[in-house]
């Protein structure tokens, strides 16, 4: 990051920023594009927001905007959730798109010191908001979770959530709790949703999600013993399937999920 302060005012925007904007939670997009050039932004969408930088190189930022004013009026453009732009292609589009919406995210429900409730304030040079009051600094907060793909030879044990109705069969995942490493998170995440015992936990990779804000780490388990009983609040259903045999699952193109899945196809595939 260069000096330019985290936190702008509009007069200090350049005609050469780039915009990411957002309006009650959801991002306006218009034919795909998501990245807005300040000749196409109307001045009326800036007045009173929020405004974060995300990067800054070569003089051109990129700014995240959190509008107070109707989109759909001004713009001739759509709101739509975050979400909907897993569909599309550019993964680098959807990280800066993530990125903003989990900077957003934070700014938001930080206006005030969760110690005094007095409003915060930009620290000057840092990604943080300051309570003038108590001396407290809030940065960004990054939730750590795990999502692990079980596997039992050629066979993946895969599951439909509960909460989310996309249709897409992924890999088992949960947030950390404290104290815990992630191996821990991984074998008791297993055994609550699906009461399977894992052994032979190994890291693979991991990928930034912002729903709203999260540390995915990926890893792939290998099965011990136990018979697969769902957790209804969590898993509408889970099953094994053969390699050769999978179900709808989630694209190696934008998801963690789709990138174990795929990792381990293509190590057994080789054998």
């Amino acid at each position: 990051m260069s000096q330019r302060n985290h936190f702008l005012a509009i007069g200090q925007l350049r005609n050469s920023d780039r915009f990411v904007v957002f309006h009650e939670a959801q991002i306006l997009v218009r034919a795909d594009e998501f990245i807005w050039r300040r000749s196409q932004i109307d001045s009326r969408l800036l007045e009173d927001a929020d405004l974060i930088v995300l990067e800054d190189e070569a003089g051109s930022s990129i700014i995240a905007v959190n509008t107070r004013q109707d989109l759909a009026e001004i713009q001739n453009a759509q709101s739509q959730p975050l979400r909907s732009l897993l569909s599309l292609d550019d993964n680098s589009g959807f990280a800066v798109a993530g990125r903003a919406s989990q900077l957003l995210d934070w700014y938001n429900s930080h206006r005030y010191c969760g110690v005094c409730g007095e409003p915060t304030v930009h620290h000057p040079s840092e990604r943080a908001v300051v309570c003038e009051t108590c001396q407290k600094h809030y940065f960004p907060r990054i939730n750590p979770c795990v999502i692990v793909l079980v596997a039992r030879g050629r066979q993946l044990l895969l599951a439909r959530s509960s909460r989310f109705k996309s249709g897409f069969f992924s890999c088992l995942a949960g947030f950390m709790e404290i104290g815990e490493t992630p191996e821990e998170t991984v074998i008791r995440e297993v055994k609550e949703e699906v009461d399977i015992d894992v052994e032979n936990i190994r890291y693979i990779k991991s990928q930034s999600w912002p729903f709203p804000s999260q540390l995915m780490l990926g890893f792939i388990a290998d099965y011990k013993q136990g018979e697969i009983d769902p957790a209804p609040e969590e898993i509408a259903e889970a099953h094994w399937y053969d390699i050769d045999k999978l179900p709808n699952v989630p694209s190696a193109s934008i998801s963690v999920a789709g990138e174990l899945i795929e990792y381990f196809v293509n190590k057994v595939t080789k054998l």
